[in-house]
């Protein structure tokens, strides 16, 4: 694998990492994410630098095993220029729905 790709999966895990550490170890709960403004801006950030390194891996090989690579871009485009009509609901399906499998499928790239 091409260092460059590795750099942004590198990049895509530090991410996760970042987001997971912002709750310190304690269960992630939604109320709590919906009251924390500073937590859901960290959130969002991160968010946007996994959907801009999924984007740049992508350019260099389209056919990287990351699932719903193309829906990861996608988020990071709406958090960037539909910034207006972010609800926390969308940021926390990603943090809890998709945020485990992409890190198995980062550091399973990445191991290879």
């Amino acid at each position: 694998m091409d260092n460059s790709i590795k750099k942004h999966l590198y990049d895509i895990a530090t991410a996760i990492e970042e987001i997971d550490s912002f709750f310190g170890g304690r269960p992630k709960v939604f109320h709590e994410f919906c009251n924390n403004l500073c937590l859901r801006r960290a959130v969002e950030r991160n968010i946007e630098i996994i959907g801009e390194a999924t984007n740049r891996v992508l350019k260099e090989n389209k056919g990287i095993a990351i699932t719903n690579a193309r829906k990861i871009v996608d988020a990071r485009n709406y958090i960037s220029h539909g910034y207006d009509s972010l609800s926390a609901d969308i940021l926390w399906s990603i943090v809890i729905n998709h945020l485990p499998l992409l890190r198995q499928e980062v550091e399973t790239l990445l191991d290879a």
